[in-house]
C-alpha cells in the first residue's frame, strides 16, 4: 500500500480518500494533489514513486511535467499584460508580430488564437525538431503559414502550436521570451515551483514519465467493431491528413521526448511546463484572490479571461470543447467544480483549475500518463473536493 504523506485540513478528508484510491486501484505511480480555499492550502498531498528506474520517491517537492496544463499558466501571462495596457487582445495580431500578416493572416485577432479559432493548428512544412526548441524557427513558419480554416468560423485544439503563436505575441509585447515573463511576473512573486524552461539545477527533482498503452488499440481494429460513438475519431487517427494527426505533427520528428534535458530546458508554453501540484494550485488561488499578498489579475481582468469565446464541435479533438480567451471551460466531461470553474487539463491527466464562486483552486499532478475516457483519477479527485463543499 503506498504511503500518503502531506496534510488534509478537515472537512477534506474525502480527497485524501480519492487520492489514496487512486493509488490502489487506478494506477498512479508517483503524484501530488493540492487544494487551495480562499487563499489557504486545505489539501496538499503526495505519495509514490518519482523515478520507476531507480524507486526514488516522490516528495514534496518533486517536480513533474504537466504537459497542456501549462497552457493555463501562459494565458495567465497573456491577460497580465493586457491588464497593463500592454497587449489589446483584440488587435491583429501583426500589430505586435508584423510578419504574421502573411498569406492572408492581417486581421486576425489575438484573442483567436488564444481561443483556438486561427485555424493555425499544423504546418505545411514541419520545422526540424532541434530548430523548433530554439524557439524563433518555429515563430517564423507559423507566421508564414496560411490558415487551415477561415479563421474565427470554427476552433480547433491548436495543442502544439498554440504556444509558439501566443508565447510570440507575449515576447514582442514584453521584450521576454514567454517563460522568463513567467518566471519574472507570475512564479517568483508567488513563490511558485512552476518552470516553463526548467534550470539545469532543478533537474533532478523531474520525475520520470511512464507511459500506458492502451489496452485496446481502436486504430487497428474494423470499422464496424468500434463503437459508434468513436468512430468519426478512429477514422481521423487513422488519415495522417486529419486535423487530429496534423495538429500533432508540427516539428520534424514529430514525436518529441518531453522527459529529456534539451526539451525540458526549452520553453514550450503549449506543453512543457515543470511544477508540482501546489505550484499549479497556488497559482490559480492567486487568480482568484489573494494568496499571500499576492493577486494576478483583477476580478474584472478575471471575468473577461474567463469568458466564453469558442464552443462546440472542435475541429481537432472531434468532440465538443469550450474555451475562454485561452482557458479551458466545464464540459461534461471535465465540469470542474462547476459552471464558474475554468483551469487547463494535460495529456495523461494532469489537471489545474479555479472555480471563484466556492474559492477552490486545484492541482493534480502525476507521472503514470494514462488519458482517455478509462482515466478516472482526475475526476476522483474534484469529485471528493465537491463532496467535502457539501
Amino acid at each position: 500500500m503506498t504511503t500518503i504523506h502531506g496534510e488534509v485540513a478537515a472537512g477534506f478528508e474525502p480527497v485524501c480518500e480519492a487520492f489514496a484510491a487512486n493509488f490502489s486501484q487506478h494506477g498512479d505511480i508517483g503524484a501530488a494533489v493540492c487544494v487551495y480555499q480562499y487563499g489557504r492550502p486545505v489539501v496538499d498531498l503526495w505519495g509514490g514513486i518519482a523515478d520507476p528506474e531507480t524507486g526514488r520517491p516522490w516528495t514534496r517537492d518533486t517536480l513533474q511535467l504537466v504537459y497542456s496544463a501549462t497552457k493555463g499558466a501562459t494565458t495567465t501571462a497573456a491577460h497580465m499584460l493586457a491588464e497593463r495596457g500592454a497587449l489589446d487582445l483584440d488587435a491583429p495580431v501583426a500589430k505586435y508580430w508584423p510578419e504574421f500578416a502573411a498569406n492572408g493572416k492581417a486581421d486576425i485577432p489575438v484573442r483567436w488564437l488564444l481561443s483556438h479559432q486561427a485555424g493555425l493548428i499544423a504546418l505545411d512544412q514541419p520545422v526540424p525538431l532541434n530548430e523548433a526548441l530554439h524557439w524563433h524557427p518555429m515563430a517564423a513558419a507559423l507566421a508564414a503559414q496560411r490558415p487551415l480554416w477561415t479563421p474565427g468560423i470554427a476552433h480547433g485544439y491548436h495543442g502544439r502550436t498554440w504556444g509558439w503563436l501566443v508565447g510570440e505575441v507575449i515576447r514582442r509585447v514584453s521584450g521576454q521570451t514567454p517563460g522568463r515573463y513567467f518566471a519574472d511576473e507570475i512564479a517568483a512573486p508567488l513563490g511558485l515551483d512552476f518552470f516553463i524552461g526548467l534550470p539545469a539545477r532543478k533537474r533532478d527533482r523531474v520525475s520520470r514519465m511512464v507511459y500506458q498503452r492502451p489496452a485496446v488499440d481502436l486504430t487497428t481494429m474494423p470499422a464496424e467493431s468500434v463503437p459508434e460513438e468513436l468512430r468519426e475519431q478512429v477514422a481521423a487517427w487513422r488519415d495522417p491528413e486529419s486535423f487530429s494527426n496534423r495538429a500533432y505533427t508540427v516539428t520534424d520528428p514529430a514525436e518529441i521526448d518531453f522527459d529529456s534535458p534539451e526539451v525540458q530546458a526549452a520553453e514550450l508554453p503549449a506543453s512543457n511546463g515543470i511544477s508540482t501540484a501546489h505550484g499549479l494550485a497556488r497559482m490559480y488561488a492567486a487568480l482568484i484572490g489573494e494568496v499571500d499578498g499576492v493577486r494576478l489579475l483583477t476580478s474584472e481582468t478575471l471575468a473577461s479571461a474567463t469568458k466564453e469565446q469558442a464552443s462546440g464541435k472542435d475541429q481537432v479533438m472531434l468532440i465538443p470543447s469550450r474555451f475562454s480567451s485561452g482557458y479551458m471551460l466545464p464540459t461534461e466531461t471535465n465540469p470542474m467544480i462547476g459552471p464558474s470553474s475554468f483551469g487547463h487539463t494535460g495529456r495523461g491527466g494532469s489537471l489545474g483549475f479555479a472555480d471563484p464562486k466556492h474559492g477552490i483552486a486545484f492541482g493534480y499532478a502525476m507521472n503514470n500518463i494514462i488519458g482517455g475516457p478509462n482515466d478516472v483519477r482526475a475526476t476522483s479527485l474534484v469529485d471528493a473536493v465537491r463532496k467535502s463543499l457539501a
